[in-house]
């Protein structure tokens, strides 16, 4: 961790930060390359592929996350210019990127190698090798999480001198707040203590009849939703910064901590009432 927030630690030799910092860039850009290149006959297979797991075709899930991960390594390489450009360009930086492609993509290929066989990825212990598998992408998500966590603090830290104050903060407090919610509704959502295995919390145990587009249960509670507020946090306050230093540069500041109260307040009130056993909508 030290090395990590230690701008001393280069990735090139000499101080070319502009290549140190492409080979940050590149290896973002081939992890959200990858996930597109496995969405593409994910989606071939949607149409062609009438296998079910819980009512819905195989292939749901892992177009879901395909593009929710891409999203999530775009969201990176976006706000990685808010870094003063020495620590850009270090190792530390680097290996936040590193972790975040290799753990995004390693999860990515897990779902979609089990929506190929016709398994479930999620709460899957039927065999030895599921298990263990289930176990290390549940590793690999939180490695994944603390990658964001780590972006976000060098934001704030490290920023760069001339970037608009909007931007950084909700940039910089978007990724630590989304990634400590996420890992906490996850947490939840993983480890099977509320209800069971399992997203559901009441109603009836089936992706049948879902909200459209999100899938989340219509008759009873559904863990994924605080999920979802949690992980989109990392866009939500980014975005509400670019608005704030467009209209009212002034308030920058005072707006962004509305933001992050509002973003924090609808994760907490969707939590409770999931695990009351309420659908979202």
């Amino acid at each position: 961790m030290t090395m990590l927030f230690n701008d001393s630690v280069m990735l090139a030799p000499s101080p070319d930060l502009a290549a140190a910092e492409q080979r940050t860039r590149r290896v973002l850009i081939v992890g959200i390359g990858l996930s597109v290149a496995l969405a593409l006959p994910s989606l071939v297979a949607l149409s062609l592929d009438d296998r079910l797991i819980n009512g819905i075709s195989v292939w749901s899930k892992p177009l879901k996350f395909q593009a929710s991960l891409a999203m999530m390594l775009l969201t990176l390489i976006l706000l990685l210019p808010l870094i003063e450009a020495r620590t850009r360009a270090g190792l530390g930086v680097f290996l936040a990127s590193l972790m975040a492609a290799i753990t995004a993509n390693g999860e990515v290929f897990y779902i979609t190698l089990q929506a190929a066989r016709g398994r479930a990825s999620h709460f899957n212990d039927s065999t030895p090798f599921e298990a263990m598998a289930y176990s290390v992408m549940g590793a690999g998500a939180a490695l994944l999480v603390l990658s964001s966590l780590v972006i976000g603090v060098y934001i704030l830290l490290r920023p760069r001198p001339d970037a608009p104050s909007g931007l950084l903060l909700g940039a910089g407090w978007g990724l630590v707040l989304g990634s400590i919610a996420t890992l906490i509704t996850a947490f939840a959502l993983g480890s099977g203590e509320i209800d069971g295995p399992g997203h559901w919390v009441g109603g009836i145990k089936t992706d049948v009849g879902g909200l459209p587009l999100f899938g989340w249960s219509r008759t009873g509670g559904d863990l994924r939703v605080p999920h979802f507020f949690a992980t989109h946090i990392m866009q939500a306050l980014p975005i509400l910064g670019l608005g704030l230093d467009r209209f009212t540069p002034r308030l920058a500041r005072p707006g962004i901590a509305l933001g992050a109260l509002i973003s924090i307040a609808v994760v907490v009130g969707t939590f409770v009432q999931a695990v009351q056993g309420r659908p979202f909508l």
